[in-house]
């Protein structure tokens, strides 16, 4: 979540795929050498190529055809075939994007025995990079927060995918989710939403405010045992199988870190795009820290205690996402972004309501939003 992608062509209303637009220069022929490379050993067809979707980086992706066919089972009618395999390929320019933590936790992934895309041919000079394809729906496609009954077998999917990930944790793998780091994600708020998003200045008091409040968040984060953290384990970068299986895959993993076991249960629970009722929020995490004990990861032994830790760390989450997604909008031009700031603010105040440590950020919050002083905070969905 650090730049805007270039803008790919609208879809055309032909039988042929969009044109791909291209902004760098010579970019456009770089990837046509490539393609034409490997096309034959992956049994690629070029003419194929579609957008796929973009995210919040100079990343983007493309969808492509081969003549490979199908094994993934999928019923067919009777006397049609199966359709064709299909690929990704990520668009990462190298002078904006490093594919090279991609490419190492996707290996991680893998000994995880963790569904991911499979890195099938990467050229690290230009920065394209042809992967498997998990398929077309997320997980956040097909949850109904007013359905929490029917999403809970695919949450306990994801449950156990994120155990399998955080049990192969090994210290120096990856960058350490430290004090420095986590403070400069926080940053971002009174960096971006404060002023640009909000366009307020904040006194000495109020700076005050934030800083005792970071320094407390800080603190409790970094209390929780290590593990390997996602980083955005939420119902967007979660795909679901489309051969009937039960192992969601997992995307956007490159910023994977070592750091605080809180971090992934709080942003799978406590999403950026969809909210559930404390309920389910509480259910699923029990959930996950029984299978978490079972299986031997360093979780605390009272769930209250955990509970609470994950609360802190959803909070340092969600004081950041605000952050980006300011930048993102005012920055980038992507306003539909900044669309879900009113969610992280409900969760910023829920959170510090329950914390009497936490009255000082809670006022400064609604002071920052305008919001007349309440007496309390339901969690429930927005």
């Amino acid at each position: 979540m650090t730049a805007s992608s270039p803008p790919v062509s609208p879809v055309s209303t032909d039988s042929q795929p969009p044109v791909i637009r291209w902004d760098i220069p010579g970019r456009a022929a770089d990837f046509a050498h490539w393609l034409e490379r490997i096309a034959p050993m992956h049994r690629l067809r070029p003419e194929s190529v579609r957008a796929a979707s973009a995210d919040a980086s100079f990343r983007r992706y493309f969808r492509i055809d081969t003549d490979a066919p199908s094994t993934a089972g999928i019923a067919q009618p009777s006397g049609t075939a199966q359709p064709p395999v299909t690929r990704i390929i990520m668009d990462a320019p190298p002078d904006k994007e490093d594919c090279a933590p991609f490419v190492h936790v996707a290996a991680l992934m893998a000994q995880a025995d963790v569904r991911a895309p499979q890195v099938l041919d990467w050229d690290r000079e230009h920065g394209f990079m042809l992967l498997t394809d998990l398929g077309r729906q997320t997980l956040l496609d097909i949850v109904d927060p007013a359905r929490p009954e029917a999403a809970q077998p695919l949450f306990l999917q994801a449950i156990d995918a994120l155990v399998r990930w955080q049990l192969i944790s090994r210290p120096q793998e990856l960058p350490p989710y430290n004090d420095a780091l986590l403070r400069r994600e926080l940053a971002l708020f009174p960096d971006w939403y404060i002023p640009c998003h909000r366009g307020l200045a904040l006194n000495a008091a109020q700076r005050q405010t934030l800083e005792q409040a970071f320094d407390l968040i800080v603190r409790h984060n970094l209390a929780s045992a290590n593990v390997y953290v996602h980083r955005d384990y939420m119902p967007r970068n979660l795909m679901v199988p489309e051969d009937g299986g039960t192992a969601l895959g997992v995307l956007d993993f490159q910023d994977a870190v070592y750091g605080p076991i809180t971090y992934d249960i709080a942003c799978l629970m406590r999403d950026a795009f969809i909210s559930w009722d404390e309920e389910f929020v509480i259910d699923m995490t029990v959930r996950y820290w029984q299978a978490a004990r079972k299986a031997g990861l360093p979780v605390d032994q009272d769930f209250g205690a955990f509970y609470r830790a994950v609360e802190w760390m959803g909070l340092q989450r969600h004081i950041k996402v605000a952050g980006i997604f300011a930048r993102i909008t005012l920055r980038d031009g992507k306003p539909k972004y900044l669309a879900d700031a009113p969610r992280f603010i409900t969760y910023i105040r829920t959170t510090a309501a329950r914390y009497r440590e936490l009255t000082p950020l809670l006022r400064l919050i609604d002071q920052i939003e305008g919001t007349p002083e309440v007496n309390g905070y339901a969690f429930g969905r927005m």
